[in-house]
């Protein structure tokens, strides 16, 4: 089985399209963040690590580095080109080179910024690099089953539902479990209609 050579979590990756710039998250990019994290708690309510506020930003942040620095995951932020903003973040996660399979997720933006279509230039950037520079064979999307905008939202750049694992992991209320929808985009599929097909909706 050939494993992937051309990935390394220590390279700068940047991408970028004239709407929007990703590049690797550090923890110096607290201060580019923090007005969201302060005045938008609810952008985690989903999230079983949330950044609402500053001392969870900063932990959030902290664990999104080592991650990457442990060749677990590979955390990026999102800068809004045509507000001069920083928008969000999102990251590859789960990644497996052998495999040839990640996960992308981690996903979330200040409200200023959802309905723009800066997600699907997101989107469209990063499962370009996935399938066509790492020549992965899929990526995967995991949600709460119970979070209906995020599931539109991967539907809408044309991800496939596969189904729904039960009780798949904790949330951030004690005694609650969630379940967790799996949608996934095969190398085929990209190359056959997703690509085209998001590409049309970038605006």
């Amino acid at each position: 089985m050939n494993k992937i050579s051309n990935f390394n979590f220590t390279d700068p990756i940047i991408l970028e399209d004239d709407f929007v710039l990703l590049r690797p998250l550090q923890e110096s990019d607290v201060e580019n963040l923090l007005d969201i994290s302060i005045n938008e708690p609810e952008t985690w309510k989903y999230s079983l690590v949330g950044a609402d506020g500053e001392e969870n930003l900063i932990n959030y942040m902290q664990q999104a580095v080592k991650a990457r620095e442990n060749e677990k995951e590979f955390p990026f932020i999102v800068f809004d080109k045509k507000s001069q903003k920083y928008a969000g973040s999102t990251r590859f996660y789960d990644i497996n080179l052998e495999f040839k399979t990640l996960q992308l997720g981690y996903t979330w933006y200040g409200s200023a910024f959802r309905g723009t279509g800066l997600n699907k230039h997101c989107k469209f950037l990063l499962l370009q690099f996935a399938f066509e520079t790492l020549g992965l064979e899929r990526v995967e999307f995991r949600a709460d089953n119970n979070n209906e905008r995020s599931i539109a939202a991967m539907k809408s750049i044309g991800c496939k539902v596969e189904g729904v694992l039960r009780s798949n992991m904790p949330t951030r209320e004690n005694n609650l479990r969630r379940d967790s929808i799996v949608l996934s985009i095969l190398k085929n599929e990209w190359f056959d209609e997703v690509k085209e097909n998001l590409k049309r909706k970038l605006k």
